[in-house]
């Protein structure tokens, strides 16, 4: 077996712990829902609105986290507002933009 330089295998684990650690484990990226809430083609919009033309930097949303139904919300805008397809509750998408509104409220 090879043998790896200590110097080398210290760089690995500091790079390796440090993305592993970028992130709370289970918690949606809030930085992906952020640019989802700014994209004018999430949900296939068909026309040039995102989330941010009726909320723009999340105006209006700050109280977002404590709605049960959000998921159900986002996508009555997706398909109502910006014309587009609706998208799984449970997919990557919907739970960073889930993440992203509710770090809208900031802290309580």
């Amino acid at each position: 077996m090879k043998k790896i330089s200590p110097p080398l295998f210290l760089m690995f684990c500091a790079a390796f712990s440090l993305g592993a650690c970028s992130q709370n484990a289970g918690e949606p990226p809030i930085a992906e829902g952020k640019q989802l809430f700014n994209d004018p083609q999430f949900g296939g919009s068909t026309n040039a609105s995102s989330c941010s033309s009726c909320h723009p930097g999340g105006k209006g949303l700050e109280n977002a986290a404590s709605n049960p139904q959000l998921l159900s919300v986002i996508n009555a805008c997706i398909t109502g507002p910006l014309g587009g397809q609706a998208i799984a509750e449970d997919s990557a998408e919907m739970l960073s933009l889930k993440g992203y509104i509710e770090s809208l409220g900031g802290d309580e």
